[in-house]
């Protein structure tokens, strides 16, 4: 008997990009659909993730990668977003947070300028925060990539201009997230981003029959318990993964170059896989997923000057496997 996923859950996914601001994508060989930002009818409100390059469908040879993965979808939700979205984390807050008085604001990249509440007494990493300023943003669109820029400003010496180009090669099964952050203020921008890597191949449920292959030998910090368990390079369930079950833990064992981040995720089932490569080393990996998701996380740190500019590349590498 299929393993899928609530038709349901399918059905409402669809509706839903009719509703919100979105523009579609190909080359040919895939096919994606967008949420573009909007601060009013954007599908994203929340202030975790960079509201830029939504991905609420991915088409490869009939199989599909990124779709809705949880169950209400509310826009101010902190996690109520699809695809391969990015946090961006300094010592494990916004950006200013820690400069910010109660009542002040700090910045979230990506979102915009918020405001820390009277009588907080850290950080609220899931919480959705007041927008005091989500900022200038532009967003060009062609057939085959859109491009996204953010400019914004805020309090304590931060300002930046951020962009992030979303794009399918032309002539190969190959989506590049292209991005560039100028800090455009007085102070340095000392920042992670991570890319949550929402996949939802096939709308299976995580399971046996999806394995998570790194290019080096993973450890992990946690123990994965009866849920999960390491073979060789290979991270393989046990069983399938039930509703509040959480198999999660970082991982460790990668160098100190770019060719460590270099991931594989395949659904064994149905034969869909995704190859994940960045031309930037690895700061951290985690890993998590439930039973609808399977997401490993690699972060990226950058410190950027006044005046100076970072970039990073992400690219995904989509192919077929025969179906076990």
């Amino acid at each position: 008997m299929p393993k899928s996923l609530s038709v349901l859950w399918l059905l409402t996914g669809a509706l839903a990009a009719q509703d919100f601001p979105h523009a579609a994508i190909s080359n040919g060989s895939i096919h994606a659909s967008l949420y573009l930002p909007d601060v009013e009818k954007g599908s994203y409100l929340g202030t975790r993730f960079d509201w830029s390059g939504i991905i609420n469908s991915l088409e490869y040879k009939d199989h599909q990668y990124f779709g809705r993965w949880y169950e209400r979808h509310d826009p101010k939700i902190h996690d109520a977003i699809t695809g391969p979205v990015e946090e961006f984390l300094t010592n494990g807050a916004g950006l200013g947070y820690d400069e910010a008085a109660p009542g002040e604001t700090f910045i979230r990249i990506g979102v915009g300028t918020v405001r820390k509440p009277v009588g907080e007494k850290e950080y609220r990493r899931f919480a959705t925060y007041d927008i005091v300023d989500p900022g200038k943003r532009t967003v060009r669109t062609d057939p085959s990539s859109i491009d996204f820029v953010h400019e914004l400003k805020g309090e304590h010496g931060y300002a930046y201009v951020y962009r992030k180009t979303v794009k399918l090669t032309k002539g190969k099964p190959q989506l590049v997230l292209e991005h560039a952050l100028k800090n455009t203020g007085q102070k340095p921008i000392d920042t992670s981003v991570y890319d949550h890597n929402f996949f939802v191949i096939d709308n299976e449920v995580v399971g046996p029959d999806i394995v998570v292959r790194f290019p080096f030998d993973p450890k992990v910090v946690t123990d994965l318990k009866d849920l999960a368990h390491l073979s060789g390079q290979d991270l393989v369930y046990n069983h399938d993964l039930q509703k509040g079950q959480t198999a999660m833990s970082e991982i460790q064992g990668f160098g100190d170059t770019a060719k460590d981040y270099d991931f594989r995720i395949e659904n064994r089932k149905s034969g869909a896989g995704v190859r994940i490569s960045a031309d930037k080393p690895i700061a951290k990996i985690v890993f998590w997923s439930i039973r609808s998701v399977a997401c490993p996380e690699p972060y990226i740190h950058m410190n950027i000057e006044p005046g100076h500019e970072f970039r990073w590349r992400i690219v995904y590498d989509f192919y077929t496997t025969s179906p076990r």
